[in-house]
């Protein structure tokens, strides 16, 4: 499969895209941002995780944000605008019901954007970035987010190996709960013998010292330059229409906030900010389908 035209770009376009789109995700609550945010984060993460990936982390992540719809209305009964009572006598407010569906949203697209994360910054591209500013913290992240894959991975040969010699009982829930657990002990000591490994294996390398050079594979290009020219002018657009309150919005105690064509306009720059890598992807594949029909 042909690699996304996002994934090779330079780590710092993917680190500024993901800043900018995740930080807008967590603060701006206006319905409209949060429609783009959860629509652009499900495109995304369709095309660079893959559909059935997709449809994993949504098997969770659904129950997770109804859990968060239901539960705000049920607790918080601020708003001026009575729907019905609860059995317990509490009032169900429209704007608390308003509120839990954009705290659903917000959490559901922020999710999926580090879901897209975890695929585009993968752990040479954070030692690429970071490894000379804070060598600790950089290998610590880079460990930390290649454990969990590592992990599963591993799980899955140790239980295989084990199922194969006939160590790891199939039936009775004491006996499947003893061959987990055994299991799960060899994963300890797995993972802390290769945390110890790792880093005994960077430092004989002189990973850290001063003046250490090493190669990297990332190279920047007039392409990295123009995405961070566009990058920097969507984000800054957005960010000053937030000062000037165009993205403003308020739950509490009656729903209010712009809605102009103003933040139309933001909300289209917003729009085009987080699908960034499907418009790369789109013009990668017609220069593709180009040169094919040059040919």
């Amino acid at each position: 499969m042909k690699q996304h035209a996002f994934l090779a770009c330079h780590p710092s376009v993917n680190l500024l895209y993901f800043v900018l789109v995740l930080t807008f995700s967590m603060f701006f609550l206006h319905p409209l941002c949060l429609t783009v945010s959860l629509f652009s984060a499900l495109w995304c993460a369709a095309e660079l995780n893959g559909g059935a990936a997709l449809r994993r982390t949504a098997r969770y992540l659904a129950p997770t944000a109804l859990l968060a719809a239901v539960v705000n209305p049920a607790f918080t009964h601020e708003g001026a605008t009575i729907l019905s009572y609860l059995p317990s006598g509490n009032p169900l407010t429209l704007e608390s019901v308003a509120y839990g569906i954009a705290a659903a949203a917000m959490l559901s697209a922020v999710v999926l954007w580090f879901s897209c994360w975890n695929t585009v910054m993968t752990s040479d591209k954070l030692m690429y970035l970071f490894g000379r500013l804070a060598p600790a913290l950089s290998l610590l992240l880079s460990m930390t987010l290649r454990f969990v894959p590592r992990f599963q991975a591993k799980f899955r040969e140790v239980t295989a190996a084990r199922r194969g010699m006939g160590l790891y009982a199939e039936k009775g829930c004491l006996q499947r709960l003893k061959s987990a657990v055994t299991v799960f002990s060899v994963m300890v000591t797995w993972s802390l013998e290769h945390a110890v490994e790792t880093a005994e294996g960077m430092k004989s390398r002189g990973y850290g010292l001063p003046g250490r050079t090493a190669f990297s594979p990332f190279r920047w290009s007039r392409r990295d330059g123009l995405l961070v020219l566009w990058l920097a002018l969507c984000g800054g657009y957005i960010a000053l229409g937030w000062r000037l309150g165009g993205i403003r919005w308020r739950y509490y105690p009656t729903l209010r906030g712009a809605l102009t064509p103003y933040s139309m306009s933001l909300a289209l720059a917003y729009l085009l900010l987080c699908l960034t890598p499907v418009l790369l992807q789109g013009k990668e594949a017609r220069t593709w389908r180009s040169i094919a029909s040059k040919d």
